[in-house]
Protein backbone atom coordinates (compact mmCIF):
# COMPACT_ATOMS: atom_id res chain seq x y z
CA UNK A 1 0.00 0.00 0.00
CA UNK A 2 1.30 3.55 -0.64
CA UNK A 3 1.89 6.49 1.87
CA UNK A 4 -1.30 7.73 1.13
CA UNK A 5 -3.26 4.61 1.39
CA UNK A 6 -2.08 4.05 5.11
CA UNK A 7 -3.02 7.41 5.88
CA UNK A 8 -6.69 7.03 4.35
CA UNK A 9 -6.85 4.07 6.69
CA UNK A 10 -5.31 5.68 9.38
CA UNK A 11 -7.78 8.75 9.06
CA UNK A 12 -11.00 5.64 8.51
CA UNK A 13 -9.87 4.21 12.45
CA UNK A 14 -9.81 7.38 13.75
CA UNK A 15 -13.33 8.25 12.65
CA UNK A 16 -14.26 5.08 13.79
CA UNK A 17 -12.96 5.52 17.11
CA UNK A 18 -14.57 8.90 17.37
CA UNK A 19 -17.80 7.35 16.66
CA UNK A 20 -17.77 4.83 19.32
CA UNK A 21 -16.51 8.08 22.06
CA UNK A 22 -19.61 9.96 21.09
CA UNK A 23 -22.39 7.57 22.10
CA UNK A 24 -21.71 8.72 25.35
CA UNK A 25 -21.76 12.42 24.92
CA UNK A 26 -22.49 13.45 28.42
CA UNK A 27 -19.13 11.70 29.73
CA UNK A 28 -17.46 13.48 27.27
CA UNK A 29 -18.58 16.50 28.18
CA UNK A 30 -17.73 15.80 31.77
CA UNK A 31 -14.56 14.58 31.38
CA UNK A 32 -13.45 17.82 29.11
CA UNK A 33 -14.33 19.88 31.89
CA UNK A 34 -13.29 18.02 34.51
CA UNK A 35 -9.32 18.20 32.17
CA UNK A 36 -9.39 21.76 31.77
CA UNK A 37 -10.38 22.59 35.61
CA UNK A 38 -7.59 20.33 36.57
CA UNK A 39 -4.88 22.15 33.73
CA UNK A 40 -5.71 25.45 34.44
CA UNK A 41 -5.32 24.89 38.53
CA UNK A 42 -2.09 24.00 37.87
CA UNK A 43 -1.01 27.19 36.75
CA UNK A 44 -3.09 28.81 38.47
CA UNK A 45 -1.18 27.76 41.89
CA UNK A 46 2.02 29.49 40.10
CA UNK A 47 0.08 32.50 39.06
CA UNK A 48 -0.44 33.22 42.52
CA UNK A 49 3.23 33.08 43.83
CA UNK A 50 4.06 35.48 40.41
CA UNK A 51 1.17 37.61 41.61
CA UNK A 52 2.80 38.38 44.23
CA UNK A 53 6.66 38.86 43.21
CA UNK A 54 6.03 40.18 40.01
CA UNK A 55 8.31 37.59 38.51
CA UNK A 56 10.87 34.36 39.05
CA UNK A 57 14.19 34.81 38.04
CA UNK A 58 13.56 37.63 35.24
CA UNK A 59 10.57 35.59 33.83
CA UNK A 60 7.08 37.60 34.10
CA UNK A 61 3.83 36.13 34.54
CA UNK A 62 2.94 36.21 31.11
CA UNK A 63 6.03 34.81 29.52
CA UNK A 64 5.88 31.65 32.23
CA UNK A 65 1.83 31.63 30.81
CA UNK A 66 3.52 30.80 27.44
CA UNK A 67 5.74 28.18 28.55
CA UNK A 68 2.66 26.36 30.04
CA UNK A 69 0.40 26.83 27.14
CA UNK A 70 3.07 25.69 24.61
CA UNK A 71 3.61 22.66 26.62
CA UNK A 72 0.06 22.02 27.11
CA UNK A 73 -0.67 22.39 23.71
CA UNK A 74 2.20 20.43 22.21
CA UNK A 75 0.91 17.50 24.61
CA UNK A 76 -2.64 17.76 23.72
CA UNK A 77 -1.29 17.60 20.08
CA UNK A 78 0.68 14.22 20.58
CA UNK A 79 -1.73 12.45 22.86
CA UNK A 80 -4.75 13.39 20.80
CA UNK A 81 -3.69 11.44 17.82
CA UNK A 82 -1.00 9.13 19.51
CA UNK A 83 -2.57 7.92 22.93
CA UNK A 84 -2.15 4.54 23.00
CA UNK A 85 1.29 4.82 22.29
CA UNK A 86 1.76 6.29 26.15
CA UNK A 87 -0.73 2.85 27.04
CA UNK A 88 1.83 0.60 25.35
CA UNK A 89 1.72 -1.40 28.52
CA UNK A 90 -2.02 -2.36 28.96
CA UNK A 91 -1.33 -4.25 25.04
CA UNK A 92 1.98 -6.05 26.53
CA UNK A 93 0.30 -7.09 29.83
CA UNK A 94 -2.58 -8.47 28.69
CA UNK A 95 -0.92 -10.07 25.18
CA UNK A 96 -3.47 -7.66 22.84
CA UNK A 97 -0.34 -6.24 20.60
CA UNK A 98 -0.76 -9.68 19.16
CA UNK A 99 -3.96 -9.23 17.61
CA UNK A 100 -2.22 -5.50 16.00
CA UNK A 101 0.48 -8.21 14.74
CA UNK A 102 -2.34 -9.82 13.18
CA UNK A 103 -3.15 -7.19 11.09
CA UNK A 104 -2.22 -6.09 7.49
CA UNK A 105 -0.77 -2.79 8.53
CA UNK A 106 2.11 -1.64 10.32
CA UNK A 107 1.87 -1.68 14.18
CA UNK A 108 2.21 1.34 14.91
CA UNK A 109 -0.55 2.76 12.70
CA UNK A 110 -2.98 0.37 14.00
CA UNK A 111 -2.04 1.27 17.89
CA UNK A 112 -2.30 5.00 17.46
CA UNK A 113 -6.16 5.44 16.54
CA UNK A 114 -6.66 3.15 18.89
CA UNK A 115 -9.54 4.72 21.60
CA UNK A 116 -9.26 8.06 19.75
CA UNK A 117 -9.22 10.79 22.47
CA UNK A 118 -10.58 14.22 21.59
CA UNK A 119 -9.02 16.08 24.05
CA UNK A 120 -11.02 19.52 24.14
CA UNK A 121 -10.25 20.39 27.90
CA UNK A 122 -7.01 20.49 27.35
CA UNK A 123 -7.26 22.57 24.04
CA UNK A 124 -9.60 24.99 25.69
CA UNK A 125 -7.28 25.87 28.37
CA UNK A 126 -4.12 25.12 26.56
CA UNK A 127 -5.50 27.81 23.77
CA UNK A 128 -6.97 30.43 26.40
CA UNK A 129 -3.53 30.02 28.42
CA UNK A 130 -1.58 30.86 24.99
CA UNK A 131 -4.09 33.56 24.03
CA UNK A 132 -4.07 35.72 27.33
CA UNK A 133 0.12 35.12 27.70
CA UNK A 134 0.92 36.46 23.70
CA UNK A 135 -2.55 39.19 24.61
CA UNK A 136 -0.46 40.23 27.71
CA UNK A 137 2.99 40.59 26.16
CA UNK A 138 1.76 41.90 22.65
CA UNK A 139 0.22 45.10 24.94
CA UNK A 140 3.49 45.73 26.58
CA UNK A 141 5.23 45.88 22.87
CA UNK A 142 7.30 42.94 24.09
CA UNK A 143 6.37 40.37 20.90
CA UNK A 144 4.37 41.39 17.85
CA UNK A 145 1.79 39.72 15.71
CA UNK A 146 4.84 36.94 14.42
CA UNK A 147 5.14 35.67 17.61
CA UNK A 148 1.23 33.99 16.84
CA UNK A 149 2.18 31.96 13.97
CA UNK A 150 5.73 31.35 15.23
CA UNK A 151 3.88 29.79 18.29
CA UNK A 152 1.80 27.46 16.52
CA UNK A 153 4.88 26.27 14.02
CA UNK A 154 6.70 25.28 17.91
CA UNK A 155 3.35 23.78 19.14
CA UNK A 156 3.63 21.49 16.56
CA UNK A 157 7.22 20.68 16.35
CA UNK A 158 6.89 20.54 20.33
CA UNK A 159 4.44 17.56 19.61
CA UNK A 160 6.57 15.79 17.30
CA UNK A 161 9.62 16.28 19.71
CA UNK A 162 6.80 14.47 22.73
CA UNK A 163 5.73 11.82 20.53
CA UNK A 164 9.54 10.65 20.06
CA UNK A 165 10.14 11.01 23.60
CA UNK A 166 6.98 8.93 24.32
CA UNK A 167 7.59 5.85 21.74
CA UNK A 168 11.33 5.36 22.69
CA UNK A 169 9.69 5.33 26.51
CA UNK A 170 7.37 2.54 25.32
CA UNK A 171 9.70 0.51 23.25
CA UNK A 172 11.51 -0.09 26.59
CA UNK A 173 8.28 -1.75 27.09
CA UNK A 174 9.00 -4.76 24.85
CA UNK A 175 11.97 -5.92 27.20
CA UNK A 176 10.52 -5.02 30.60
CA UNK A 177 6.72 -4.74 30.23
CA UNK A 178 6.29 -2.49 32.68
CA UNK A 179 7.26 0.87 31.75
CA UNK A 180 4.81 3.12 34.00
CA UNK A 181 7.70 4.10 36.16
CA UNK A 182 9.96 4.70 33.14
CA UNK A 183 7.01 7.12 31.87
CA UNK A 184 6.59 9.18 35.04
CA UNK A 185 10.02 9.92 34.65
CA UNK A 186 10.99 10.62 30.77
CA UNK A 187 7.32 11.88 30.32
CA UNK A 188 5.21 13.29 33.18
CA UNK A 189 7.98 14.74 35.45
CA UNK A 190 10.10 15.80 32.84
CA UNK A 191 7.06 17.54 30.70
CA UNK A 192 6.23 18.97 34.57
CA UNK A 193 9.51 20.49 35.10
CA UNK A 194 10.00 21.61 31.20
CA UNK A 195 7.10 24.55 32.62
CA UNK A 196 9.14 26.69 34.03
CA UNK A 197 12.65 28.11 32.87
CA UNK A 198 14.96 25.88 32.72
CA UNK A 199 17.01 28.50 34.12
CA UNK A 200 15.15 27.55 37.91
CA UNK A 201 17.14 24.19 37.74
CA UNK A 202 20.91 22.85 38.29
CA UNK A 203 23.41 22.45 35.33
CA UNK A 204 23.08 18.82 35.11
CA UNK A 205 19.31 18.68 35.41
CA UNK A 206 18.65 21.71 32.75
CA UNK A 207 21.08 19.73 30.38
CA UNK A 208 19.17 16.35 30.63
CA UNK A 209 16.07 18.23 29.88
CA UNK A 210 17.61 19.52 27.19
CA UNK A 211 19.67 16.47 25.74
CA UNK A 212 19.03 13.07 27.27
CA UNK A 213 15.10 14.04 27.61
CA UNK A 214 14.88 16.86 25.51
CA UNK A 215 11.67 18.55 26.78
CA UNK A 216 13.15 21.53 27.36
CA UNK A 217 13.04 21.76 23.04
CA UNK A 218 9.33 22.32 23.01
CA UNK A 219 8.86 25.41 24.90
CA UNK A 220 12.02 26.80 26.66
CA UNK A 221 14.56 27.08 23.66
CA UNK A 222 12.04 28.27 21.22
CA UNK A 223 10.62 30.84 24.06
CA UNK A 224 13.84 32.50 24.22
CA UNK A 225 13.74 33.56 20.83
CA UNK A 226 9.93 34.55 20.33
CA UNK A 227 9.93 36.26 23.71
CA UNK A 228 13.03 37.87 24.13
CA UNK A 229 14.64 37.95 20.64
CA UNK A 230 17.73 35.65 21.86
CA UNK A 231 19.91 32.77 20.16
CA UNK A 232 18.64 33.97 16.55
CA UNK A 233 15.97 32.94 13.71
CA UNK A 234 17.81 30.28 13.07
CA UNK A 235 16.32 27.89 15.73
CA UNK A 236 12.97 27.65 14.40
CA UNK A 237 14.57 25.83 11.34
CA UNK A 238 16.84 23.83 13.85
CA UNK A 239 13.77 22.93 15.85
CA UNK A 240 12.52 21.56 12.72
CA UNK A 241 15.39 19.64 12.06
CA UNK A 242 15.55 18.45 15.59
CA UNK A 243 12.26 17.14 15.95
CA UNK A 244 12.44 15.50 12.77
CA UNK A 245 15.87 14.00 13.90
CA UNK A 246 13.97 12.74 17.36
CA UNK A 247 11.26 10.89 15.59
CA UNK A 248 13.74 9.06 12.89
CA UNK A 249 15.79 7.92 16.11
CA UNK A 250 12.67 6.98 18.43
CA UNK A 251 10.90 5.61 15.03
CA UNK A 252 14.57 3.10 14.94
CA UNK A 253 14.16 2.07 18.01
CA UNK A 254 10.33 1.00 18.35
CA UNK A 255 11.28 -1.36 14.74
CA UNK A 256 14.29 -2.68 16.66
CA UNK A 257 12.07 -3.27 20.09
CA UNK A 258 9.22 -5.35 17.88
CA UNK A 259 11.90 -7.64 16.93
CA UNK A 260 12.77 -8.43 20.60
CA UNK A 261 8.88 -8.37 21.75
CA UNK A 262 7.57 -12.04 23.21
CA UNK A 263 4.01 -12.04 23.58
CA UNK A 264 2.59 -12.55 27.70
CA UNK A 265 -0.66 -14.17 26.66
CA UNK A 266 -3.72 -12.95 27.60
Amino acid sequence: MTTRSWLSLYALLIRTSIKSRMQYKFNFILASFLAALIQISEFLMVAIVLFKFGAIQGWSMHEIGYLFAVMTLSKTLYRTFADEVHHLEHYLVNGELDQLLTRPMPVLLALMPQKFRIMLGEVLQGGFLLWWSLHGMMAAGQVGWSAVPQSLYIIVTGAVILFSIGLATATFGFWTTRITELQNLTEDAARTAAQYPLTLYPKWMSSILLIVVPVGLVNYIPSLYILRGELGVWVLPALAGVALLCLCLSLKFWHFGLTKYQSTGS
